[in-house]
């Protein structure tokens, strides 16, 4: 694929570039951002483009808004930031209001794309209209880089359509995010060990099953390894269940390969101020559900990192948001730095590192996608990188 140190060599000063970001970041009630990590990651890009003199437009998203134009969901106080990360005022602009005025080097950000509902709408016809709309504020000779890797998996007018009808380039964050993953996908180091958390295992069936073959060691914690722990026998209490997955997870523990927590903490509700314990994995009360691996889960999985050429790390291991059940996403944390490469896998693992307030240079790569980064993983093919392949 081409990348924009490719564009930049061709020529881009006058020229007006579309560049897709991801700015998809939490916001407080308030309207505050409480996690800027994707908007510093796509600074690298916007700065090199504006700098060669390009007129930089950034398309965009905020959450999932519903139907139309939602202020909650306004990418206003994303520009602001964007703004001050770059040392120069960024507009926030109207798609509807036609090309923006703009000079060599400026940038502007246009309002949230996806309230307009054709930016992911399933008809083809409908996402390459919108597609055509953008392209048209990029003139004669416009560009298109792509650079929100958290959005490459999704086929939508401002990822897939757009590279189809202008010449296309991979930004920075994007070449360094597949560069990463596909080291991982390909021979990484031995050994190779991936900790998965987070909520479900039917969010990971497909990554467990693409990589269980190729790893030395997947090591499970946070809600899914209830269904885990099911499948052994054990009572979970209340803890989180997926029944229908419960033979599932028995198979992938007949790979040898899957290390699952000696102890959690339980609580008597779901609550910063519940009543906690620490309990064995195999012993949890009925009436009590489990919010987080224990202290000795965090010291066995940390020998096995310890010992991890290769770690690859997506979802946390409790409920990390709430003070007492933070320890073992913050031990587990620690311990992935240990290894020779260390991958975090975006979304809430990403998070949680600056949650915590882990340095995020201990790591040699936080991924910016989440699911992006799995369905790598899995071997699927991402829309957002094959239309740049072509």
């Amino acid at each position: 694929m081409k990348t924009v140190a490719d564009l930049i060599g061709e020529g881009v000063a006058g020229r007006t570039v579309l560049v897709r970001s991801d700015l998809n970041v939490p916001l407080d009630d308030a309207g505050n951002i409480t996690d800027d990590g994707r908007i510093r990651a796509s600074v690298p890009t916007i700065q090199e483009l504006s700098g060669a003199g390009a007129q930089v437009i950034v398309a965009a998203h905020l959450g999932r808004p519903k139907g139309g134009p939602d202020p909650k969901y306004s990418l206003a106080p994303v520009a602001a930031r964007l703004g001050e990360l770059l040392g120069a005022p960024v507009r926030l602009v109207q798609l509807a209001d036609g090309t923006p005025s703009l000079a060599a080097g400026d940038v502007v950000l246009l309002e949230n794309i996806r309230f307009d509902p054709r930016e992911t709408s399933k008809n083809d016809d409908e996402r390459a209209a919108l597609a055509t709309e953008l392209v048209a504020l990029t003139g004669e000779n416009g560009a298109f880089v792509s650079d929100g890797f958290g959005v490459v998996h999704r086929k939508q007018a401002s990822v897939y359509d757009v590279a189809q009808d202008l010449p296309a380039y991979a930004g920075q964050l994007v070449q360094a995010e597949v560069g990463v993953l596909s080291q991982l996908a390909g021979d990484p180091e031995r050994p190779y060990v991936v900790v998965l958390g987070g909520s479900k295992v039917s969010d990971k069936l497909g990554v467990i099953t693409a990589l269980l073959p190729r790893v030395d060691a997947v090591l499970v914690g946070g809600g899914m390894c209830f269904t885990f722990l099911k499948a052994l026998g054990h009572g979970v209490g209340d803890s989180l269940l997926e029944a229908d997955q419960v033979e599932t997870c028995r198979r992938f523990l007949e790979s040898g390969k899957i290390v699952l927590p000696t102890d959690v903490v339980v609580a008597d509700r779901f609550a910063a101020d519940a009543e906690t314990a620490v309990v064995a994995a195999d012993a949890i009360p009925d009436g009590r559900l489990g919010l987080d691996i224990g202290p000795d889960s965090v010291a066995r999985f940390a020998e096995v990192l310890e010992g991890a050429a290769t770690v690859f790390w997506n979802g946390p291991m409790g409920v990390f948001e709430m003070a007492p059940f933070a320890s073992g996403t913050r031990g587990v944390a620690e311990a992935v730095t240990k290894a020779g490469t260390s991958v975090v896998g975006g979304g809430d693992s990403a998070a949680a590192v600056r949650a915590l307030g882990l340095d995020e240079a201990a790591y040699s790569h936080i991924s910016t996608g989440g699911g992006a980064s799995l369905e790598y993983l899995e071997g699927k093919s991402l829309p957002g990188l094959s239309v740049l392949e072509q």
